[in-house]
């Protein structure tokens, strides 16, 4: 860890801005390109929880915004007329600090905010990276119907329990070692802390898939349409989200890659943060 790293942390680069729809909070720090940052969903998530091995490193070459999306983190819970708006939440953000593009960097359900913003929005994503994100089409290989850990998840938000808790962390990775029951009980503390936040899940549940989910994989064919220079990056033994949706999301961009990596699950920036942080830094400044 740098010196610079050693002054600046969660606290210390966290910041609120107001946007038509909502209070949003995120951190910020580092200068040059900007580069977005979207977490996943699931109780008790947020943007330091996804990404806070990663933020400042990436701000040693790179402005990093990381935003927690609206129902999660210190950010405000949509309602039933914005809960479909998370893709115009990030783009609220850039508006509000007045950034033109940016690297949009997404894991799980910030991958499909980052998609459907590069297909809705393409002047403003520079470049796109998507990680775990599923992709709409048809699976060739993965048993259908709900994947074991989004049945996981699902039950974590109707039973927030720090067992439930235990049992998602342990889903989303390959090494065990990282499923501590430490983090298990900060997800516990951080979602029960939010029951607003819980509630509105458990709505959008209670209509079958989230909102959020249901409306990104409308998208279909759009996807094709995305422009940005794309990195996908997927772990070989992801339960939540298999690594089929990096194949088929490669196979419909254009100018993408795909990067798949062994003994890795959903959550490639944790249990493999240096090559995901050198991943995103190159790609950013060579793409």
């Amino acid at each position: 860890m740098t010196t610079t790293q050693l002054l600046i942390g969660e606290e210390s680069t966290s910041a609120f801005v107001e946007t038509d729809d909502f209070r949003l909070h995120y951190h910020d720090v580092g200068t040059g390109h900007p580069i977005l940052l979207l977490h996943g969903a699931g109780p008790g998530a947020t943007a330091w929880s996804n990404f806070g091995r990663n933020i400042l490193e990436l701000a040693e070459s790179n402005r990093v915004l990381a935003l927690d999306l609206p129902g999660w983190g210190r950010s405000s819970t949509p309602t039933a007329d914005t809960r479909r708006n998370l893709v115009e939440a990030a783009i609220g953000l850039l508006d509000a600090l007045q950034i033109e593009k940016a690297a949009f960097v997404g894991n799980s359900m910030g991958g499909m905010m980052s998609i459907a913003a590069a297909v809705r929005y393409p002047d403003r994503v520079s470049h796109l990276v998507a990680m775990g994100t599923p992709c709409p089409g048809p699976n060739y290989f993965q048993p259908a119907g709900l994947t074991e850990g989004l049945r996981i998840l699902f039950e974590g938000y109707r039973e927030t329990t720090p067992e439930n808790l235990k049992r998602l962390v342990q889903v989303m990775c390959f090494d065990q070692s990282l499923a501590t029951d430490e983090l298990s009980a900060l997800r516990a503390k951080a979602a029960l802390s939010n029951p607003d936040h819980l509630a509105a899940y458990v709505t959008s549940l209670d209509d079958g898939l989230p909102t959020f989910m249901g409306d990104y994989m409308s998208l279909g064919a759009q996807i094709a349409q995305v422009r940005a220079p794309t990195l996908v990056v997927h772990g070989r033994d992801d339960r939540v989200v298999s690594f089929e949706h990096g194949l088929r999301l490669t196979s419909l961009v254009g100018d993408s890659r795909l990067v798949l990596l062994n003994r890795c699950g959903h959550w490639v920036q944790v249990e493999h943060a240096d090559e995901f942080n050198r991943l995103v830094r190159q790609f950013v400044q060579n793409s």
